[in-house]
């Protein structure tokens, strides 16, 4: 099982730990730290309190890397035969439970979440093997990023071959 995640400019030093602490329940090997995303520590080498109250330590259990460029990473990780799944509002968006990858499983898959506010960039789009939505019903057009990459990483992680 290889599931890796790339978070794209997301600010909150608080979904960022809250990621983590998701993506070390559901078995996520690496999370990509791409753009403006903060790191777990800071430039000293201290570990960032805002993000470490809400990962309660899985920043040290999830492998992580501070990357640059998140469209050169994707292409990298596609070559390495990783399926790439957006998580965004599109009109090329699927259902998440609906993925095509659930009736496929495949043993590497990457999960990117983007910023906040403005999400996804078009070229991050271009790159993913499928863009998966989540259906809201109420009012509000999304979720929080955190929450989204909970719902979603779960259901990758149902589609990933056992080795």
């Amino acid at each position: 099982m290889d599931l890796v995640a790339v978070l794209y400019n997301i600010r909150s030093l608080h979904n960022v730990g809250s990621i983590f602490r998701t993506a070390d329940g559901a078995g996520v090997r690496k999370i990509y730290l791409c753009g403006i995303t903060p790191v777990p520590v800071d430039s000293f080498g201290r570990q960032r309190p805002q993000l470490t109250k809400v990962s309660l330590g899985a920043e040290k259990s999830v492998e992580w890397e501070k990357v640059s460029s998140a469209t050169r990473l994707i292409k990298k990780l596609k070559k390495d035969g990783y399926k790439i799944f957006a998580v965004e509002q599109s009109k090329k968006s699927v259902l998440f439970y609906k993925t095509s990858w659930s009736r496929a499983p495949s043993s590497k898959l990457c999960l990117v979440v983007g910023n906040e506010v403005k999400g996804l960039s078009a070229p991050i789009l271009k790159l993913a093997d499928e863009i998966l939505e989540i259906p809201m019903r109420g009012r509000k057009e999304s979720l929080n990023v955190s929450v989204a990459f909970g719902i979603v990483v779960y259901q990758l992680s149902t589609c990933i071959k056992k080795n």
